[in-house]
């Protein structure tokens, strides 16, 4: 491989800008209750730090890069689309990425989709999923239906309207008097682990469920009811919660029963982080959505992107009405972050990533539950559960409370917060978090790797991980 001089330069001169830039104080406002480190440089799961650390980046910023950092195909798609053409207003001109990449989506869908609508991230997605869930009712003359239901233990966003739609106790405080609390109502988590009753079977905690959803829709009134939202795999909130099987397939029926849309929100679990293209495609049993939202790993991390997919029914009760959706955003379908994204899909195809991320993730897990749950292993009486899939798992523990809100809160930090401190100073990025059970009980970790994650990549994340598992047990349990 032949070095270009001039290259190294730059990135060491950038370098030297940013730790310098790094001695000042931030004057970001930033969205923790720390100041971060400052990153400076990043290549596959490695990230350089401004201190002179590199870490390794095992949950991929939030289950964002799906195919690590640095790929000289997306940068070059990038470079190309900018010198091309670096901005167009979507409400003027469509663009040439935009179009091809919205045929990719549709094509990779199976036919589950016929159209796309571009956003700029996640929280955009499903604010738009919203407005075009009620669009299309309003469109197809039946604007009585205007309650969302929704489920408790359930993250949709940042925005208002997602909060709202969300039921992530600890981000909704501040806000809480001014959410709308008529037309967003919330059910039960599907959460077996947790919340499957000991004389239930699966089939019996599904249809229970399945009933409560029903029993919602009756009490609203099954004629108010625009849709049903879930996340296909709980996502931050509570720690990769999968679906019991056939949970998705009998959602949908109910909602086909009473005339409403069922929606799934796939920004963190969707485009390839389960194994499969879409998450409905391992968990939904033959279940697919009338309107999806994705985000995270359809651009990859190269270019905030995210978008709305619908099928044939909500597109033809929009192409029948208005013709058009009406929501819009400045840089929606940039074609930079369209040419970013397009790039970062042809490469999972073309490397055939996916089988990776499904080989990898079995090896994952394997190591997890052999380090995590060996008996000789110091954190094994405190480790709840293993669960994910592909490129997603969530490692949740159960700490005793006169452990956890007894030495730790002393610390004003509990098990999860202590544990995301520990493996950066151990070297690795991840997710954890508190209360993920029920807002109090439970404290879980996220790893979330490439989908081009190699077997030697997977054992230096889980060695991480789990020695500062082990560490922190020692030091805060034990």
């Amino acid at each position: 491989m032949t070095i270009d001089i001039d290259d190294v330069k730059k990135v060491e001169a950038a370098k030297a800008r940013a730790a310098a830039a790094a001695k000042r104080p931030s004057v970001i406002l930033h969205r923790t209750p720390f100041v971060p480190p400052v990153a400076v440089a990043a290549e596959g799961i490695y990230v350089e730090l401004a201190d002179g650390r590199r870490v390794i980046d095992g949950v991929g910023g939030a289950a964002v890069a799906s195919i690590g950092m640095g790929n000289k195909r997306v940068i070059k798609a990038i470079k190309d689309q900018a010198e091309k053409m670096s901005y167009i207003y979507n409400a003027q001109c469509s663009n040439e990425a935009s179009e091809e990449l919205a045929h990719l989506l549709i094509e990779q869908s199976k036919g589950a989709f016929e159209r796309v609508g571009f956003v700029s991230g996640g929280s955009e997605a499903m604010e738009g999923v919203i407005k075009l869930a009620r669009q299309y009712f309003y469109e197809t003359n039946e604007p009585k239906r205007r309650n969302f239901i929704a489920r408790k233990l359930s993250f949709h966003g940042n925005t208002i309207g997602t909060l709202e739609l969300s039921y992530h106790m600890a981000r909704r405080v501040p806000y809480e008097d001014i959410l709308d609390h008529e037309h967003f109502h919330h059910v039960s988590p599907a959460y077996a682990k947790r919340y499957q009753n000991p004389n239930e079977t699966e089939d019996d905690y599904v249809r229970r469920l399945a009933q409560e959803l029903d029993d919602k829709f009756k009490e609203l009134g099954p004629e108010t009811v625009i849709a049903f939202v879930a996340e296909t795999v709980v996502g931050a909130t509570a720690g990769v919660v999968p679906p019991p099987k056939g949970y998705l397939k009998a959602m949908k029926r109910v909602c086909e029963r009473h005339g409403a849309l069922f929606i799934l929100d796939e920004v963190m679990s969707g485009m390839g982080r389960m194994g499969t293209m879409h998450g409905w495609e391992t968990y939904g049993d033959g279940a697919m959505p009338d309107i999806q939202a994705i985000a995270k790993g359809l651009g990859g991390g190269y270019a905030s992107i995210g978008a709305v997919l619908l099928n044939k029914r909500v597109a033809d009760g929009i192409k029948q009405g208005s013709g058009w959706w009406q929501h819009g955003h400045t840089y929606q379908a940039h074609p930079i972050a369209c040419a970013a994204a397009l790039e970062v899909q042809k490469i999972i195809m073309d490397e055939n990533l996916l089988q990776n991320c499904r080989e990898t993730g079995k090896y994952m897990k394997e190591l997890l539950i052999q380090k995590l749950q060996s008996p000789n292993s110091p954190a094994a009486p405190y480790v709840f559960d293993i669960r994910g899939n592909g490129g997603f798992w969530g490692i949740e523990f159960d700490i005793p409370p006169e452990q956890d809100f007894g030495r730790n809160m002393r610390m004003r930090k509990r098990f999860g917060a202590l544990l995301q401190a520990k493996t950066m100073e151990k070297g690795l990025i991840c997710i954890a978090m508190d209360g993920g059970a029920d807002g109090v009980r439970g404290s879980h970790g996220i790893l979330a790797p490439p989908y081009n994650i190699t077997r030697e990549g997977v054992e230096k994340i889980v060695n991480l991980f789990v020695d500062s598992v082990e560490e922190l047990v020692n030091e805060v349990l034990l």
